[in-house]
């Protein structure tokens, strides 16, 4: 039997998030500013919810490309507040397309993934967490994070979102060390 993080529960879907994707470090630049645009829409509600919409967002986003929507106004704000496949949030729409203009603004500069990994040294940290109940919604890290994130024009970005985005990209590995995925 395998023994996963608690919160994989027995969802198929979950489980296959949890066991290939969740906690693998992501260097791309471009896959760490769709994961945390996924995490901003999370907000308020269960991270299922958006994997189950994941190709639509992707769909209506064009496919995640920041240059691309960093362009886009409010006839693109209107047509995907009609779009039944993706979290319908005016907040959260608005904020993708500004958070795609900040993005430009850091990979231009530095690269956002060099901006994101510089603060763990490039390397993941690794918590050593018994069980689910150990593992916090924040640190004094996410909290830095998300600061610089929204000082750089983010939005949606707050130092919950910005942990669950740094344990889902890999920066974090908060797999509990009986989970079959905490030494990979």
């Amino acid at each position: 039997m395998v023994t996963r993080c608690s919160w994989a529960g027995d969802d198929p879907i979950y489980q296959a998030y949890h066991d290939t994707e969740w906690g693998v470090p992501e260097y791309d630049s471009r896959a760490l500013w769709e994961k945390l645009v996924l995490d901003g829409f999370q907000a308020g509600l269960s991270w299922i919810t958006i994997l189950r919409k994941r190709d639509n967002f992707r769909a209506a986003f064009a496919g995640f490309d920041p240059n691309i929507v960093s362009g886009w106004g409010e006839d693109d704000v209107q047509r995907l507040l009609g779009d039944a496949g993706i979290i319908r949030h005016r907040g959260k729409i608005e904020a993708t397309i500004s958070n795609a203009q900040a993005w430009q603004r850091i990979e231009q500069q530095q690269g956002f993934d060099r901006f994101l990994w510089d603060y763990v040294g490039g390397a993941p940290l690794v918590n050593q967490w018994e069980t689910m109940d150990q593992v916090p919604a924040q640190t004094a890290l996410s909290q830095q994070v998300s600061k610089d994130l929204k000082k750089a024009g983010f939005k949606f970005c707050g130092p919950t979102i910005v942990y669950a985005f740094m344990q889902a990209c890999g920066l974090i590995n908060d797999h509990i060390v009986t989970c079959h995925r905490h030494g990979a």
